[in-house]
């Protein structure tokens, strides 16, 4: 059984770092972690959400896990708006401290985790962590999150993909409104595309639309990247979007309107080049529409893991009014 799931908590205080411990003590029962990663991961929780409160003023932990049979992982992503990081390499090294803690936290962290990356500047501080190990997704990287509408527990937004060496595809859906029937016809789209996922795009869309009309609807869209042959295929339906970067340009892919389970879409497969330097982002409305992730603004952050770029996204540009879901693919 497939398990996959996220929660976001926010760190305002001292009282918040105790509720990521616990988040993080839940996922590693619902991943079915051992006792020392069980451990590992509850440490890692708790050291990364205080940094975000006593460095960074405060922000947010996101908490991702996916088991898939006999592998499972858990990614920390703590965030905050800070002054960011000056000196990387001497906030890594053990005994440096800027709060009169003992300094332990970064370095500590990097040796444990299994993944550790940070990306940091005047807009704050983004640390990815990872418990655990799933399979290798290929020459293509996939990251992706979902957080419910403030103070709901269930997300209406959801998200999934399946790799291979020659082939990455990718679902973004957006349930209709927010709540549990939001969240029902999400994950009915979830399964669909779990079930179709050797179809193509517009053929899989097509699947959702039939499996959604007994639900309130959705609106969704699936793209597939053939990264050998550089060339990619996409098809949605209503209010997603879809950007392409590379070389610090962008390029939108084209969603038609409608709402599937609802009324009859026209559902049309978009095909067009996948550039070696590639980065695919797709998200729903819960996102503003205008953002600028240019090396300007974010120097260096295309090239780093897609949690990243997602979990800046996500930071920077969430409207706080509807779940919100962002999906970022990449060269591995």
């Amino acid at each position: 059984m497939e398990i996959v799931f996220t929660e976001c908590v926010a760190v305002m205080d001292e009282s918040s770092v105790g509720a990521v411990r616990r988040s993080a003590q839940s996922a590693a029962q619902r991943l079915d972690f051992s006792e020392s990663q069980s451990g590992e991961l509850a440490l890692l929780a708790t050291e990364a959400s205080r940094n975000v409160l006593l460095h960074g003023g405060g922000g947010q932990v996101v908490l991702t896990g996916r088991r898939n049979h006999d592998q499972a992982a858990a990614h920390i992503l703590a965030m905050d708006k800070g002054p960011g990081i000056t000196d990387v390499a001497q906030a890594m090294g053990d005994g440096f401290s800027t709060t009169g803690t003992m300094g332990g936290g970064l370095g500590a962290m990097k040796r444990m985790a299994g993944l550790h990356e940070i990306f940091t500047g005047r807009g704050g501080t983004i640390v990815l962590l990872q418990v655990g190990r799933t399979a290798s997704q290929g020459p293509l990287e996939v990251a992706g999150l979902a957080v419910p509408y403030p103070g709901e527990q269930l997300c209406g937004d959801a998200w999934e993909y399946a790799c291979s060496p020659d082939r990455t595809l990718t679902l973004v859906v957006d349930g209709l409104g927010h709540g549990w029937e939001a969240a029902e016809a999400a994950q009915e789209a979830v399964a669909v595309f779990r079930k179709r996922q050797q179809s193509h795009p517009g053929e899989i869309i097509g699947y959702i639309h039939d499996g959604l009309r007994k639900t309130r609807g959705a609106v969704a869209a699936v793209a597939e990247i053939f990264p050998r042959e550089g060339r990619m295929v996409y098809a949605g339906v209503g209010n997603i979007s879809a950007v392409v970067l590379s070389h610090d340009k962008s390029r939108s892919l084209v969603s038609h309107n409608g709402t599937l389970g609802v009324a009859a879409p026209r559902i049309q497969e978009f095909k067009s080049e996948w550039p070696m330097d590639g980065v695919l982002v797709v998200h729903s409305d819960g996102l503003q529409s205008r953002w600028d992730l240019s090396s300007t603004s974010y120097p260096g952050l295309l090239a780093r893991h897609p949690a990243l770029i997602g979990g800046a996204l996500l930071r920077d540009f969430r409207r706080h009014r509807d779940d919100a879901s962002v999906v970022v693919v990449k060269a591995a």
